[in-house]
């Protein structure tokens, strides 16, 4: 019965011996910095939830790379005996991408705010140049490649627009970006255009007045096409009286040079015959005196000078007629306005009644500022 209970005792101190070791071991033995990478793990997370990866790159790569290296120093150490670990680098690679994360998402948070606020202005500023080309430019006949840029132009800022409302700024700014650059530069493009025809309002102004002028004197009708504006206006005493929209040959801008131009001519002119419904495939017809002496010794004069081929012809047939209300200019130089309109025009208007045609009866400046 000793021996038995010498055996236990002896088992037992060992068994308590073992187990101070093994709780020794456990308790040097270094632990691995778990916390610390489901801490930085969670920022990651957080980060790219934020879009720290798109609007904060850098440091969220930094985030990134000094988790993958605090996954390395990990893997690195358990590889080693138990008592020989260290985990001083793990811990400090984990904080660093913890604290890297947390900066790279309250960065992403501004700079995407930001970002955001700066599309919305460009969009802005572009959907207000776009009023202003369509106000200006709408049925002016710029040049097809021109024409083109707006288009592509209208369709960037339309995409992006969308693109912006999904929370994709970065590829909103590119289509932004572009969009601006195409029409800007055809703003440019056709502003300047218009600014060159509008040389000429000196000499429409003088002409608009006279028109009035005569019809205040001599108590008779005159009529006055203003281009820019698409108006047929009709005074008699010097006072407005009528006033229709008008519509114009597809290349209207500056004077009528030559036959096949599509060009309305400007100056002052005279109606020489009036056609009936029935005697013209528009309605009713009023044929002006062009091409007047002025238009003749101006073609003329660019025949002599090389800058019109002594084959061109100056045509002439221009009338203001009937069948029109399209909407869009159509005409190869006459003025036309809806039947109706026209109606009221024939029966006012006499052979001999002036008829000035100018580019446009307001100054550039007033245009601009409505």
């Amino acid at each position: 019965m000793k021996k038995v209970l010498k055996k236990v005792l002896v088992f037992t101190f060992f068994a308590v011996i073992i187990a101070g070791l093994v709780l020794l071991m456990i308790s040097v033995t270094p632990k691995p910095p778990e916390k610390e990478m489901e801490h930085a793990r969670q920022c990651l997370s957080d980060a790219l939830r934020n879009g720290a990866d798109t609007y904060s790159g850098k440091l969220y790569n930094q985030a990134v790379s000094s988790y993958d290296s605090a996954m390395a120093n990990w893997k690195k150490q358990n590889s080693r005996f138990l008592f020989f670990r260290e985990y001083d680098r793990v811990r400090t690679f984990a904080i660093l991408s913890a604290e890297k994360a947390l900066e790279a998402s309250r960065s992403s948070v501004n700079n995407t705010q930001t970002l955001r606020t700066r599309i919305k202005e460009k969009i802005d500023s572009l959907r207000s140049t776009v009023r202003e080309l369509d106000n200006l430019f709408g049925s002016y006949p710029l040049e097809s490649e021109t024409r083109s840029r707006i288009s592509k132009g209208k369709m960037l800022l339309e995409e992006a627009e969308i693109i912006f409302s999904k929370g994709r700024y970065l590829q909103a700014n590119r289509k932004i970006t572009e969009s601006g650059y195409l029409l800007t530069s055809s703003y440019e493009t056709a502003s300047e255009n218009l600014k060159n025809y509008f040389k000429s309002f000196g000499q429409w102004k003088s002409w608009t007045n006279k028109a009035i002028s005569d019809s205040r004197r001599n108590g008779g009708y005159s009529i006055i096409i203003d281009k820019f504006s698409r108006k047929l206006i009709v005074y008699q005493k010097g006072v407005k009286k009528m006033e229709f929209n008008a519509e114009l040959g597809r290349n209207w801008v500056g004077d009528k040079r030559l036959r096949g131009d599509h060009a309305t001519p400007e100056g002052m002119y005279r109606i020489t015959k009036k056609f009936g419904n029935g005697k013209t495939k528009y309605y009713k017809a009023l044929l002006l005196d062009y091409p007047n002496e002025e238009d003749k010794a101006r073609f003329r004069a660019e025949i002599e000078s090389g800058v019109l081929p002594r084959s061109a012809r100056i045509g002439g047939l221009i009338e203001i007629h009937g069948n029109g209300g399209k909407g869009i200019d159509w005409t190869e130089g006459c003025v036309a306005v809806t039947d109706r309109e026209m109606d009221a025009v024939y029966n006012i208007a006499a052979v001999g009644t002036p008829v000035t045609i100018v580019g446009s009866t307001v100054d550039l400046h007033e245009i601009l500022k409505k």
